[in-house]
């Protein structure tokens, strides 16, 4: 069964949204700490809950030992110093002691009308708050206007189950209102306390808003870092995509791509890349385009005598010159091949060795195979090539055995082809600072000073005056040289010997390491 994978966000999304909304979903996360905060609040109800069952059992069980002429100042003495409000009825539910009437109240409810407003705020983020969480919900706190003992649900449960009943209520500034009923002795007479429990409200309302604090200072940092970071990602990414789509369009043509040399992180890297790759692109475009019209000229020349010497053959009759002008057509057919044949290697060699699979190859073994096998070779008309290994070697170099022979190839051709009959033809081969090195020399004419610089130019060929026009493509240097560069190597011209003059070409490749 195939897999198939579903982005956090569209593609589309902008990478700054991404950013912040990722900081945000961190900070949402800690947001949640607020829901902590509300099973931190229940805690601090069932805590007090216990509290107000022991406090009520322990107050019946002392109302119900103590002397009835004690007994008012022993409610009041509670009331006071617990801040509760006691009610003792009467088995028939008669209210008989209110400790609200024997002293001054020891609390009072808070009238939300009179309140500043943040307290109004903190009360609907407490109704949020519950509605979120899904709370159940709490009665409010009425005082009833019958003093009977019915008016109370706790009271009439606790007479009814014989033990100790608790009910949490609301005031009307949404602060917990605890009452416990217990029963005093066995006759039916019952004990109210209530207390108005202010401080689990203020604790929890002061944690909340620390945290809020935290939270929005979070929030606040976040985003400008997030915009920050967005900043020195965004914007760079941008003015590259911009040059870059400038590059693919090719409108502008010298579209500088910036490079952000202050830049020493994965960005400065991307410029730079973008940068170089751009350059590479547009010296490679330069060099098509450049190759095209050299092709389209080289063409031309043979083509132009080709198509003369076919309209003067139809009107030619004597033997001798319509043979002379078969033989122009021939040469001509057989130059446009070769540089059909040149044209064709030149241009797919760069394509194959990015594919090509790099061997160890021993550079003497391969040039002493590409001498042995030139020997009787006619072109050769005597002249001498020998190889001489300067050192012990090894001369292993990494590449494509069948390319390098290429080079070794063309470099010897033009060699033989420069050189006088019996003349002598030397190879050296030497290593060093890891780098393999194959100098051969000549004993020709040599390079003139203003056609050094030209030489490896594809279709640029400077020929003896006895060789055949168009015997070559001029395409062999430019050839060699790009397939020892795709080696990671150079093909430059060394400098004659004073003794031997001729031409001198160095190829330098780096040596393989050996295993």
């Amino acid at each position: 069964m195939r897999r198939f994978e579903r982005p956090i966000f569209t593609p589309r999304a902008s990478l700054t949204i991404r950013i912040l909304t990722f900081n945000i979903i961190a900070l949402s996360i800690l947001a949640g700490s607020f829901f902590y905060l509300d099973n931190f609040r229940r805690q601090l109800i069932e805590e007090r809950f216990r509290l107000a069952r022991g406090e009520a059992q322990i107050t019946a069980e002392a109302l119900l030992g103590v002397k009835a002429s004690l007994r008012d100042k022993l409610i009041v003495q509670i009331g006071q110093e617990q801040q509760l409000r006691l009610r003792l009825y009467r088995p028939d539910g008669t209210l008989v002691k209110d400790s609200f009437a024997l002293a001054p109240p020891s609390y009072t409810l808070i009238d939300p009308d009179e309140e500043p407003w943040y307290q109004h705020a903190a009360r609907w983020l407490d109704r949020g708050m519950d509605a979120i969480l899904g709370a159940a919900p709490v009665p409010a706190y009425v005082e009833p206007s019958d003093t009977h003992a019915d008016s109370w649900p706790e009271l009439a449960e606790a007479r009814k189950v014989g033990r100790t009943q608790i009910l949490l209520r609301y005031a009307p500034d949404r602060t917990p209102v605890i009452s416990a009923a217990a029963p005093v002795g066995r006759d039916g007479t019952m004990l109210l306390t209530t207390r108005n429990a202010i401080d689990i409200t203020k604790r929890v309302r002061d944690a909340r808003q620390t945290l809020a604090i935290i939270v929005a200072a979070a929030v606040i940092i976040s985003v400008q870092l997030s915009l920050y970071l967005a900043k020195i990602i965004v914007r760079p990414l941008r003015v590259l995509v911009r040059a870059a789509v400038r590059v693919r369009l090719g409108r502008d043509r010298e579209v500088v791509v910036p490079r952000l040399p202050d830049r020493r992180d994965e960005i400065g890297m991307l410029a730079r890349a973008i940068s170089d790759m751009s350059s590479a692109l547009r010296h490679r475009i330069d060099a098509v385009e450049s190759f095209a019209a050299d092709v389209a000229h080289e063409l031309k020349n043979p083509l132009a005598s080709l198509r003369s010497a076919l309209e003067a053959l139809s009107n030619v009759e004597q033997p001798a010159l319509r043979r002379q002008l078969t033989d122009i057509a021939l040469h001509d057919v057989q130059r446009i091949d070769r540089l059909v044949s040149e044209i064709s290697d030149a241009s797919r060699i760069d394509a194959e060795l990015t594919r090509a699979t790099f061997e160890q190859v021993d550079l003497a073994a391969l040039i002493a195979n590409a001498v042995g096998a030139r020997e009787h070779r006619t072109e050769t008309d005597g002249r001498t090539i020998k190889l001489k290994r300067k050192g012990r070697g090894p001369f292993v170099v990494l590449g494509v055995p069948a390319r390098l022979e290429r080079v070794v190839e063309n470099l010897l051709d033009n060699a033989v082809s420069f050189s006088p009959p019996h003349g002598a033809i030397t190879i050296e081969l030497r290593t060093h600072d890891d780098l393999v090195e194959a100098t051969i020399r000549d004993q020709g004419p040599g390079i003139p000073e203003g056609e050094r610089d030209k030489v490896f130019e594809r279709f640029h060929s400077v020929r003896p005056e006895e060789e055949g026009f168009g015997a070559h493509s001029g395409l062999g240097l430019a050839i060699a040289r790009t397939i020892v560069e795709a080696h990671d190597g150079s093909l430059t011209l060394g400098d004659p010997l004073p003794e031997m003059g001729g031409a001198c070409f160095i190829i330098t490749l780096p040596a393989a390491e050996q295993r």
